[in-house]
């Protein structure tokens, strides 16, 4: 999974004058799946398609497991280890078995291997008992995998999934991702998969890419992104509600005392960082790392930071809830709304907030 695949070098794509790429250097490994994610508008299907060399670039290089592809417009023999997948099944007329044979035929390979491909992957996909069925037919869970299969039937070098589960309801999304996933793992296939969904992106990836306006300002591991973002774009993207400007007023033994910027001047929270007395920061605590107790007037267990305040808003989630705290500044918590029923949470409740000084991520 260390040798590259596909390498772009200073990609710019402009329209009317406007900047859509601008990305120094960007690599999709062999064997990985790469998760690229960003709002609507960042940037993520236009940098698909300059991946899948579907799109030539203003400017920029782009090379092919270390070989320059000229202009950007690769030969047939690279666009045909390519498949893609999008979030709107595009089937033909016909049937199931016609629509995932499609490429197999197309790159003339003998019948006999065409229909144990096709049947091999419709078993794959759990829909070997549609073979025959006319695409037409098929529900919006049963066209998914079929467009599925048949972008993955010739075992593509590089697999690019646009939004693939976007348009599904969450029982099929869920069932449905699980099995791409274990698919393409199965296969050692390299899939570059797009998704505005950062629960989508944590389930599918090895790596995983942030990309905003059209820059690529995070790249790593999901734990790496979600736990320790760059930014506090990034942090906001990956569901850090806390997002905190403060500042270093003093520093001892590897934690460092934080003013809350805006609240109180007795207000501080203690975190794990290097960041120098004085220093400006950004204070980064996802909900679900915050407790709240309503009995509690002190010390949360072993959790540095216990603040008292009142509960300002309750949100429930289905199996969770979003309580909104105001303790000198505000601070959300994600509990399990069994526990909101046993805590008797609501607007007005006096509640200690607690979370340790190691779920405080520091962007200095």
């Amino acid at each position: 999974m260390d040798s590259a695949l596909v390498t772009i070098n200073d990609i710019l794509v402009e329209r009317a004058g406007r900047i859509i790429l601008n990305i120094p250097s960007f690599d999709v490994r062999e064997g990985e799946t790469l998760a690229l994610v960003g709002q609507t508008g960042a940037g993520k299907s236009t940098l698909l398609s300059v991946l899948g060399f579907a799109l030539k670039p203003d400017k920029g290089s782009i090379f092919w497991r270390g070989a320059a592809v000229g202009n950007g417009r690769p030969g047939s023999d690279v666009r045909r280890r390519i498949s893609m997948a999008f979030q709107s099944p595009l089937l033909f007329r016909g049937t199931v078995q016609d629509n995932v044979a499609y490429g197999l035929k197309l790159r003339r390979i003998p019948a006999a291997d065409v229909n144990r491909k096709v049947t091999a992957m419709l078993d794959m996909f759990g829909i070997g008992n549609l073979a025959t069925a006319n695409a037409a037919s098929l529900s919006g869970g049963e066209a998914h995998r079929v467009s599925l299969a048949r972008a993955v039937v010739f075992d593509p070098e590089l697999l690019l999934l646009d939004e693939p589960m976007a348009s599904l309801d969450p029982g099929t999304k869920d069932n449905l991702m699980k099995e791409v996933t274990k698919i393409v793992k199965e296969l050692g296939l390299t899939c570059l998969y797009v998704t505005h969904s950062r629960e989508e992106a944590y389930a599918v990836a090895d790596r995983l890419a942030v990309i905003d306006t059209g820059k690529i300002v995070q790249s790593g591991s999901a734990e790496d992104v979600f736990y320790r973002p760059a930014t506090a774009s990034v942090a906001a993207f990956v569901g850090t509600e806390n997002i905190l400007p403060a500042a270093v007023v003093d520093t001892e033994g590897g934690l460092a005392q934080l003013r809350i910027i805006g609240a109180a001047p007795e207000t501080s929270i203690e975190a794990v960082t290097d960041a120098a007395v004085g220093a400006t920061v950004t204070a980064c605590i996802r909900p679900e790392e915050v407790s709240v107790d309503p009995a509690e007037p002190g010390a949360t267990g072993s959790r540095r930071n216990h603040l008292t305040g009142r509960v300002t808003d309750v949100t429930v989630l289905g199996p969770t809830a979003r309580i909104a705290v105001d303790c000198g500044f505000p601070l959300t918590a994600l509990i399990t709304r069994r526990s909101l029923g046993e805590l008797a949470l609501a607007p007005g409740t006096p509640v200690t907030a607690g979370f340790k000084a190691t779920a405080v991520h520091v962007i200095q």
